[in-house]
């Protein structure tokens, strides 16, 4: 059996709409944009992850670039399977031939059993002998240090790139929950969108994104904005390059239908919860996890229409990938949470 465990290979996957992340032996070792280059004339993948983020948007006709992830679930399936590999293959660029592989990858609540296998034949075209699929919210609430177990209900909100997942956990089991496809890149369309509108400014997906990351707000009334930023883009009247400044308050503006969306999930979910868990959460008050969780003055904003403390987990944009690892290092005793195939 120890001759076995040696060649025993264990890696918990964050297969996200945006980025990936990897852990193995309790550290990540993969954190990289959920991305694709692929050369069209040999039908071959050239570059996997930030050097393939580098050519998005930049590519010419024998050139393309693929975000295998929509919404969450897998949208393209080879070119999941050549993230995937490749992913995996920059760990370590030993050979795995004697390796047994086993591996968690999280997975939204709100999935089909369809999409459900598209992960599973994913995770078949790497070798992987052993695999198991975990709910995000759960790993989300296992990432941040939440009992899981106990006999208290917790709110967790996980707002990824592809889907914003809530959740009411308690008693080892997802009580009630929500998956809206409403989150990151919807944001980021969100602020095209505005730009175009209000600017005449048509923005790429990379420069909406960046401007997402460092002025993002969800309010107007920051206590501490940061400082405006200049953007580039093309001007939509005369076609020539042009630049602008914009603010926290531009974004504000921007995501306020989106953001909505999920205040209307949030208090649907709050509806449905048993008066019981709705006296935890009460007193809990409610988590927020993943990337949407940076942006500035949300936990504020939600506070304001829940009327419950929110707080935004330390680093939560690891949260679930943690929560991975923890089921992954931990799978006889979290079996009960996960789906499995074993091959």
């Amino acid at each position: 059996m120890a001759f076995f465990n040696f060649f025993t290979q264990e890696l918990a996957i964050d297969l996200g709409t945006a980025n990936t992340l990897i852990i193995q032996d309790n550290k990540v070792v993969v954190e990289e944009p959920s991305i694709v280059a692929i050369d069209l004339k040999k039908n071959e993948v050239v570059a996997v992850g930030t050097k393939a983020m580098q050519m998005h948007e930049k590519t010419h006709k024998n050139l393309k670039t693929v975000r295998p992830l929509k919404d969450g679930v897998i949208a393209d399936f080879q070119a999941a399977e050549a993230m995937i590999e490749g992913l995996i293959n920059m760990i370590s660029d030993k050979k795995r031939f004697f390796t047994h592989l086993k591996i968690v990858i999280c997975i939204p609540s709100g999935i089909t059993e369809v999409e459900k296998r598209a992960v599973f034949d994913s995770a078949d075209h790497v070798d992987a002998k052993e695999t198991y699929l975990i709910y995000e919210p759960m790993a989300a609430a296992l990432g941040i240090g939440l009992d899981v177990e106990a006999p208290e209900g917790n709110l967790v909100i996980d707002i990824g790139g592809g889907t914003t997942e809530i959740a009411v956990i308690a008693l080892s089991g997802i009580v009630v929950d929500q998956s809206i496809r409403t989150a990151g890149d919807e944001f980021t369309t969100d602020i095209i969108d505005y730009l175009k509108k209000e600017y005449n400014l048509l923005v790429g997906e990379r420069t909406a994104e960046e401007a997402k990351i460092r002025v993002g707000s969800a309010i107007e009334d920051l206590v501490n904005p940061p400082d405006a930023i200049s953007v580039n883009g093309r001007d939509l009247v005369t076609g020539i390059p042009k630049q602008i400044e914009i603010n926290h308050k531009d974004i504000a503006k921007a995501l306020d239908n989106s953001l909505r969306k999920v205040e209307e999930s949030v208090l649907k979910v709050l509806e449905d919860t048993p008066p019981e868990l709705s006296s935890d959460i009460y007193r809990r008050g409610i988590y927020l996890t993943g990337g949407g969780a940076l942006l500035r003055g949300l936990d504020v904003r939600l506070s304001r229409i829940t009327k419950l403390n929110v707080q935004v987990a330390e680093d939560p944009l690891r949260a679930v990938v943690r929560g991975t690892g923890m089921a992954l290092k931990n799978s006889s005793r979290y079996s009960f949470l996960m789906d499995r195939k074993n091959i």
